[in-house]
């Protein structure tokens, strides 16, 4: 899996020329999120959106379009009239993946990245009542019984399930997929017991966890996350996955440069503040800044990588 080690995790530095001062918005920013209220990718966009409105000085109203993976808000973001008020949160890997498995209604180049916030590295879940204790229990139980331990993600190309496809290759079993629009809809699916595991970030499911709800039986970071330095890693357990989602902000391609540093600078200013930190503390969103050009290049370095995996190993039927 593609490691988002390409770049320095630590937070970098973004400088505000004076040619970014200049463009302010005049009037309420858009900002579309193209999954389902109340998952992580809401969250962290909803508690963004509200420190960035003390900066730029204007209301930002979080419009909810999900479907077909992130498309259908990715595709309306696309569109948009690329003046600074119509913004959105992207998460990789789909608005990488969703171009390379089909023909999709826009590229990557549709988008100007303006400033990563989160890096969430994703993780098995169970009931508390599992039989299952960790990764070694799930793949046995998956051999005696292929194709029918069901599994919900975000949605096919997500990194849920292109990281559970990769479970599934190492251990050689074949479990059952349940796509869903967001996170939420997956956490509701494996509380209900409509499904047996939850495929979620760690930031997604660490609160349940924490309230006896929710159990990991692993995190798929390269090294454990402080929040959850509990629960051993994949690698710990044996098996080789390493993955995640970054969640961050883009506008529509052709946004003006001093547009594009004005809103990031609005973005490093809201993660600096000390009640932003408290909130994506209680939160538990693990976060990541990453300038416009620091995005871009990840997000171009996923797609040259994504690119060659789906050659090997497809991931769509």
């Amino acid at each position: 899996m593609f490691r988002r080690s390409i770049l320095a995790t630590a937070p970098a530095l973004l400088a505000a020329p004076a040619l970014a001062q200049s463009w302010n918005p005049d009037r309420p920013i858009t900002m579309i999120v193209a999954f389902a209220p109340g998952g992580g990718t809401d969250v962290a966009a909803r508690t963004v959106a509200r420190f960035m409105e003390r900066d730029l000085g204007q209301s930002i109203l979080v419009l909810n379009r999900a479907g077909a993976g992130g498309e259908v808000g990715w595709s309306e973001l696309a569109r948009a009239r690329p003046d600074g008020h119509t913004i959105g949160f992207i998460n990789t890997p789909n608005l990488v993946t969703i171009p390379i498995e089909r023909q999709a209604r826009y590229r990557l180049e549709d988008f100007a990245p303006v400033a990563n916030v989160v890096d969430d590295p994703g993780g098995f879940w169970v009931l508390p009542d599992s039989p299952w204790r960790n990764l070694a229990d799930l793949a046995a139980a998956a051999r005696a019984a292929s194709g029918t331990i069901s599994y919900g993600t975000t949605g096919v190309g997500s990194d849920d399930h292109l990281a559970t496809l990769a479970f599934e290759r190492l251990t050689g079993v074949k479990l059952l997929h349940v796509p869903f629009n967001g996170a939420s809809q997956v956490r509701n699916a494996i509380l209900g017991r409509t499904i047996q595991l939850a495929a979620m970030n760690m930031g997604e499911g660490v609160g349940d966890f924490r309230n006896g709800l929710l159990r990991p039986l692993g995190q798929m970071a390269e090294a454990r996350w402080a929040n959850t330095s509990d629960v051993p890693t994949f690698r710990e357990q044996g098996f080789d996955v390493v993955d995640g989602s970054l969640r961050g902000l883009a506008a529509p391609a052709g946004t003006p440069p001093a547009v594009l540093e004005r809103l990031a600078n609005a973005v490093r200013k809201a993660m600096d503040d000390p009640d932003f930190k408290q909130a994506a503390t209680q939160q538990q969103l693990p976060l990541r800044f990453l300038d416009p050009d620091q995005h871009r290049t990840v997000l171009m370095a996923m797609r040259e990588s994504y690119t060659r995996m789906w050659q090997q190993h497809p991931w769509r039927d």
